[in-house]
């Protein structure tokens, strides 16, 4: 049974940083296209960043420069560092795993492609 559990959410202040973690349960991570998604409040949800199998890592343009996205291969675990905190980055993060697209994965990928999706993370920044 697959499994993904994110945590490393909190409020914050504007400029403040965080560290959020997806752990992967009976799945590999580097063999899936893993993407956070990110839902605002009264928004749609959204891709912010993916890794794929080959390549390094993607970013939608509002977070680049911001946001790092790593995977620990021995701990089957994903890893996204938000630095620079917005206010605009406020909303629930959702770590994400698509079957197949290991090596076509892109943050732009709708809601309904991923396969599995965690329970996500709050993120509150206040400014």
């Amino acid at each position: 049974q697959v499994q993904l559990a994110e945590s490393g959410g909190g409020s914050v202040q504007a400029g403040g940083s965080l560290r959020l973690s997806c752990a992967a349960s009976g799945m590999i991570v580097t063999d899936y296209c893993m993407v956070w998604f990110r839902q605002a409040p009264g928004k749609e949800r959204e891709g912010v960043a993916a890794f794929g199998s080959i390549g390094g890592p993607t970013y939608r343009d509002s977070v680049k420069g911001r946001f790092t996205l790593s995977k620990d291969p021995a701990k089957n675990t994903l890893y996204l560092e938000i630095n620079s905190l917005m206010p605009d980055d406020t909303g629930t993060y959702y770590c994400a795993a698509v079957r197949g697209r290991a090596y076509s994965c892109s943050f732009r990928f709708p809601p309904s492609e991923p396969d599995y999706w965690g329970q996500g993370t709050q993120v509150a920044v206040s400014a």
